[in-house]
Formats: structure tokens, sequence, C-alpha cells
């Protein structure tokens, strides 16, 4: 089988590893290459190739090699492959190349959660001391006064922004990020299917058709046409007879004949593998796992602060990457946990009433004419306090949130969809599901669900939209409300506030306490948790 080369990758490693065996006076050259770039690419095998081809010796190192219940123990192995390779060059007289698979799961940070030991300390610090003194490396206990070969090292990994940064400085490591091109691919590709009778063409369909997938899809791919046959050698052996067949038998060893390699046959495997992908990223399943755990870490389940961004100072409005200019543009809740040993006042404004005459602002009213004027709406999000109060009392119990939704005609047949596909259990994500929710079928029913995380049981729930106006009360408690409402002064007011230039910046209002005051809307203040809840008395 021939294996393509890219002429990009055997540039690069041949210019390195030779590089590294000249003498170039006044030319520092970086002993370490770290090729890196995204999962499946082939990093690794195209090393192999390149190396096979020019013919170099190469000692390996394992990612999962660089830990070890024996503080020291990793660092000493590099060292000791080094001076290996080392003596492989001096030995044989061939180049040599020190090789670590995967440096950044070894060794890499990748966030709070992750382990930072002694070993990692002093794999990173033996790493920069060789790229610095290739021919002064010594072992722990010993000195050799001789010096060494010097022996280019060559790195592999996804994520190199997860190292040491010193590490990775220009003038210790080379930097080669690798990502085939569509030329690329297709060469990796024939060379995988060069024995089964493909077509150039059908090379670049294949690669055409999945050209979101890396080189080991392929390569995985080819290996899963096969499966039909040995299911079948299985079946006319017999599962309790293939392991005597196929393990400890004087029989010769099976053959199978080529199976069928057709395109179509290719693309309908193909795009079963695809679907089991699809899967594995829909099941989230480690988000939950992550957040149970984590919320178990907390002393409380954090309370959050709600209001809708058009009430946030101007300032931070303008530098904020959502702008409300448009009717398709929604003002959404910005949350943040905050972690008290008590429960914290949370201050979220009213909504005014239209009729109100307290609400009779002549400047306010002719720029909300203006504004309305050029057929433009801001719309905003109509999830009260009575709502979030809701949600965090849910979440608070340690069950979870599912937001639902369905049509009149469904409604009425007690059948729901699911809007998230998974289960919600942080208040940000249950704000923006219900958000969108009610953006995506405001003119349908919408329903907030508590559940239990475990039995999976719907403790609670309550409809907080009803197109009909007819109030659905639950043992939630819950209001109903059509979105977007079709008059809400508030935020309007305040949004022609910012979007007027000929307003004065003095009169514009920056904190909830101002707002409330030249608006005359009032505001609302509420404790969560209630003083006759006995989950804030048992939490505390």
């Amino acid at each position: 089988m021939s294996y393509y080369i890219a002429p990009r990758f055997l540039d690069k490693l041949t210019v390195h590893i030779t590089k590294n065996y000249l003498d170039i006076p006044g030319v520092r050259v970086p002993l370490i290459l770290g090729i890196h770039g995204r999962k499946g690419e082939g990093k690794s095998f195209q090393c192999e190739l390149v190396f096979e081809k020019m013919g170099v010796e190469v000692t390996h190192i394992s990612g999962g090699e660089l830990e070890s219940p024996d503080a020291g123990d990793p660092a000493r192995l590099i060292r000791l492959r080094y001076r290996e390779a080392a003596e492989l060059i001096k030995v044989r007289g061939k180049m040599c190349v020190l090789m670590i698979n995967d440096l950044d799961a070894g060794a890499g940070r990748f966030d709070e959660g992750t382990q930072y030991t002694v070993n990692t300390q002093m794999v990173n610090a033996t790493l920069m001391n060789i790229a610095d003194n290739p021919t002064d490396v010594q072992l722990p206990g010993s000195y050799d006064s001789n010096p060494l070969h010097r022996v280019p090292i060559i790195v592999t990994g996804n994520d190199f922004s997860t190292l040491y940064a010193p590490l990775i400085r220009d003038g210790r490591m080379e930097k080669f990020y690798w990502e085939p091109s569509r030329e690329d691919k297709i060469g990796i590709v024939g060379g995988i299917f060069s024995e089964d009778g493909l077509s150039h063409q059908d090379i670049e369909d294949l690669v055409n058709k999945f050209s979101n997938n890396s080189v080991d899809f392929f390569s995985a791919l080819r290996s899963r046409i096969y499966d039909e046959q040995i299911s079948r050698f299985i079946q006319d052996v017999g599962v309790e007879k293939i392991s005597n067949r196929v393990v400890n038998s004087n029989e010769a060893a099976p053959s199978f004949k080529n199976p069928d390699f057709s395109l179509s046959h290719l693309i309908d495997i193909a795009e079963l593998m695809v679907e089991e992908q699809k899967h594995v990223d829909d099941s989230h399943l480690v988000e939950e796992y992550n957040h149970g755990a984590l919320r178990s870490q907390r002393y409380l389940t954090p309370t959050y602060k709600a209001r809708p961004t058009h009430l946030i100072e101007p300032e931070a409005v303008e530098n904020s990457p959502i702008k409300v200019k448009a009717s398709n543009s929604l003002v959404n809740y910005q949350t943040e946990p905050i972690h008290h040993m008590e429960p914290q006042a949370i201050k979220i404004p009213k909504l005014g009433n239209t009729n109100s005459s307290s609400y009779q602002q002549p400047q306010i009213d002719s720029q909300m004419n203006s504004y309305q004027s050029n057929n433009t709406q801001v719309p905003t999000t109509h999830v009260g306090p009575e709502i979030l109060s809701q949600m965090q009392q849910i979440l608070s119990l340690g069950n979870h949130i599912a937001i639902e939704y369905a049509d009149q005609e469904h409604f009425n047949k007690g059948v729901w969809d699911n809007y998230a596909n998974h289960e919600i259990d942080r208040m940000a994500d249950a704000i923006a599901a219900l958000e969108g929710c009610l953006v995506a079928h405001n003119q349908g029913y919408v329903r907030v669900i508590g559940i239990n995380p475990i039995t999976k049981q719907q403790i609670n729930q309550a409809i907080v939209q009803n197109p009909n106006g007819h109030a659905h009360r639950s043992d939630l408690g819950g209001s109903t409300f059509k979105y977007p409402p079709a008059s809400t002064p508030y935020s309007s007011a305040y949004d022609n506030y910012r979007l007027d230039s000929s307003v004065s910046k003095s009169d514009i209002p920056t904190t909830d306490v101002e707002i409330t005051r030249k608006s005359s809307l009032g505001g609302s203040t509420f404790k969560y948790p209630p003083a006759s809840t006995p989950y804030s008395s048992a939490s505390i």
C-alpha cells in the first residue's frame, strides 16, 4: 500500500531534522519541532512516513508516560531516552530523533480541574533545559563530562496553548500547524484506498461529500467495510467457537475476499459513522456530570442577578456585542452567579403600566413616537421576577429545568415538544433557553417544568405563555403572558434615551434606582429564598 506524504509536511520535517545535524556558524537552531492541529489529521502517521523515507531511527515517548506515582520519574525518563537516542547516533552512524506523542495530553493544563503535579512541572523544566543545552543532558545522581550528540525532538499535540508558555517560545520550539489542504486530503485518502480499485474521481467525490471529517475518518471507513464479511465468518463458525478458531487453531488463518468498495456503498457506511458521532456530540452527558460535581462543592446554589441588558450603563451597552437597533434583536438577560452564605435580595425592575398617570413625560413620549414612526420596534423579553424566582427555586432544590412548547392543536392533545435537547441545571442557561423559546414560538404555548434528575419525574410545571390569554395556574403558581408584549414603555423609553443623540448624557439614567426615579415606573425588589420557605433555613 503506497501512502501519501504531504509535500508541506515532508519539507518541514526534513528541514528541521537536517538543520539540527548541521553546524551553521552564528545560527541558533530550535531543538524542538512542535506539530499541532486538529485531532485525527494524521500528524503522527505522517511523521512515521517521513522517518521511514529518510531512514531515521526513532526513540518514542508517549504522553501517558509523563506522569508517575513517583515524583521525578517522567523527567528522568525523558533524559534517559534522549541519551539513548544520542548513543544510537554514535553507534549506528545514522540520524536519530526523539519523538514525544501527545505532549499536551501528558504535560498540558486544560482547565482549573486539571491537576498540576510536581511531575508536570519537572517535565516542562526538563524539556526547557534540554532545548537550551542539547549536548549536556545528565541523569540524576551522575555526571558525564563527555558532550552528547545533538538529538532533534519532535512533539505532537492538539492544543499547545495548554503547555507551559516558556517551553513553546521561539528559540526553544518551532511550531508547525498541520491542517491538510483539499489536495493533501485527496492524496492521503487515495493512498488509503489505493488497493481497492477506486478511481481518482471517486476519491474526490468521497472527500467532497465528507469534507468536514478528519483523515482518520476515511481510514476507519475502510476498516468498517470489512465488518460485514467478519460478521458472516463469525456466524459460520459460531460465537461459541470463534475464540478457538482464531486464537488457538491448527487451521489456516481465515481469508476474506475484497468487499464492495463502490462509492455508493462507501457513502452509506460513512453516513452511518457520521450519525453515530452525532449521537455522541448531542448527548452532553459530561456537562450534566460536571455540573453536578461542581454543584456539590458549593456552599449554596448561587443566586443570580437578572436584568435586561438595556438596564445597564450606556457605556457598557455601547461596548456590548448585543446592539438593540432592529426588530429582530433580542434583549438578553445578563446573569452572573453570586455565591453568598446568606440569601441576598435581587433587584428586578417592574414593568410599568402605559395607562399610569405617572408615565406622562412629553420628552420620552415624543421620542417614542419618533422612534416608532421608523417602523422599528425594540423587543424586550417579558420574563418577569415571578418566573425567574420559580426557575431559581427549582434549581436551588437540586432539580433540573425543561422548556417545552406546543401549538394549539398539540396543546389540545396534550403533546409538548422539548425546546432544549437536554435538561438544564444552570440559571443562565435556563434564562437563555426560555427567552429563545418565547421568541421562536411566540404564537404558541410555552411552559417550564421542574424535573428530578435522578428519577426523571416531573416535580412541577407552569405555563408561562398562553396565546389565548387564559391563566393556567399550577403548583408553581405559574403566570401567563404573551411574548412580545404589545407595548413595553419601559424598554422603549430607555432605548430612546440611548439612541437619541439629542438627549444630553446627564439625562440618561445609569442605575436601576435612577431609571426607576426618572421613568416613574416603579420597581420590584424581592428576596430569595422567602423567609417562609423551609429550604432557606435548612440550607443555611
